[in-house]
């Protein structure tokens, strides 16, 4: 059976990436900025604050952090075993 994508709400995902060096630069509405710079590079993301985020939107901010993480190192957090 294929990984499939954990339910996490946005405060698991802040979580996960503060594990990673990102920090919450601004908050507006129910979305948390959260940033991180390493190597001269900049890495911004959008998180959504709530109790549970979409599959779709929560794939995304995977996706997006792949440009920064390694797969290996995120995946763990992001999809069941």
């Amino acid at each position: 059976m294929p990984n499939k994508l954990r339910r996490l709400s946005g405060q698991d995902v802040i979580k996960v990436f503060s594990s990673f060096g990102f920090k919450i630069s601004r908050q507006k509405g129910s979305h948390v900025s959260l940033v991180c710079e390493k190597e001269g590079r900049k890495q911004i993301l959008s998180v959504p604050n709530h109790k549970e985020i979409d599959r779709g939107t929560l794939h995304e901010i995977f996706k997006q952090a792949l440009r920064f993480i390694a797969d290996n190192d995120l995946r763990k957090h992001f999809y069941t075993e």
